[in-house]
């Protein structure tokens, strides 16, 4: 997979998918515009929706009506490492979802392809390529 990103103005930045735009900006306190979220909040949306489609996919694949199923993320901050401390996902089941799947549920939230790539991370390498038509050295 490849992904392009690109500078629109500002401080705002984009990833071009392919198929989608994904437009990111900082607040004004930081020199932004305010007209995208910042890169952390889609990192955080990226575990919470993630985490949402396990959910909603475990109930469907049992025939559980999703009408009322909620979740939310709540982030707990680091205040010594100045970073986040702990993620909190919380499920709220719809009404009359079944005792017996309460743990099965969290195991299959627990698949989320985002979280485990945190939990295992992959490695990072950046290179400075050169540019097309320039001189090297």
């Amino acid at each position: 997979m490849m992904m392009k990103i690109l500078f629109p103005g500002g401080v705002a930045v984009d990833a071009d998918t392919g198929h989608h735009r994904i437009r990111t900006d900082q607040a004004a306190r930081h020199g932004g515009a305010d007209a995208a979220p910042p890169p952390f909040d889609l990192f955080l949306a990226s575990i919470g929706t993630c985490a949402g489609f396990y959910a909603l996919r475990f109930c469907q694949q049992r025939n559980l009506d999703t009408t009322g199923l909620g979740m939310s993320l709540e982030v707990v901050k680091d205040e010594q490492r100045k970073r986040v401390g702990r993620v909190r996902i919380v499920v709220e089941p719809p009404p009359g979802f079944p005792d017996k799947y309460r743990r099965a549920l969290v195991r299959a939230i627990d698949q989320c392809a985002v979280k485990r790539h945190i939990l295992e991370p992959p490695q990072f390498e950046v290179e400075v390529g050169a540019r097309a038509g320039a001189a090297t050295a």
